[in-house]
């Protein structure tokens, strides 16, 4: 499913979508298209990007291909999602360490738009961080890594 979602294949590609995207949220899906996963995740995005078309622009972004933002967002797992708003990185209280991505596969469609609807929301109220809308129960469970500590 992730030849119907648009990809980012440089850093220029991705400063560039980060900046245009604007009065919608940006929804940045780091992984790669041979992880099973993430092609879980694909499903869910395609199935929901023209539901969420007035509120939400989603890209793709292998992992391999922007090391610079792989780097700087921390991603030691994959898939991870991060979320923009006009230009500014939207934090979520997922009730776990990291506000600053969402990590795995969401369970369903509708807890995605549950959290494009509240991101969106919040954004347009000046909110930097919102509270996931999402069952605790449905969000992943991982151990932050810190390298080279």
């Amino acid at each position: 499913m992730s030849f119907l979602l648009p990809q980012l294949t440089c850093k220029k590609e991705v400063d560039q979508a980060i900046k245009s995207v604007a009065e919608k949220v940006l929804v940045l899906r780091f992984g790669r298209d041979s992880d099973p996963v993430c092609l879980q995740l694909d499903d869910i995005l395609a199935k929901t990007s023209h539901d969420l078309s007035k509120m939400a622009v989603i890209y793709l972004v292998d992992v391999n291909k922007v090391p610079v933002y792989t780097q700087y967002f921390d991603i030691s797992y994959i898939p991870s999602t991060v979320f923009f708003f006009n230009g500014q990185h939207m934090k979520v209280d997922y009730g776990s360490p990291d506000h600053t991505k969402f990590v795995g596969s969401f369970k369903t469609k509708q807890d995605f738009i549950d959290l494009i609807e509240v991101i969106y929301r919040g954004a347009m109220r000046g909110k930097l961080i919102v509270r996931s809308p999402i069952d605790p129960n449905n969000i992943p469970k991982y151990d932050l890594l810190y390298q080279g500590i």
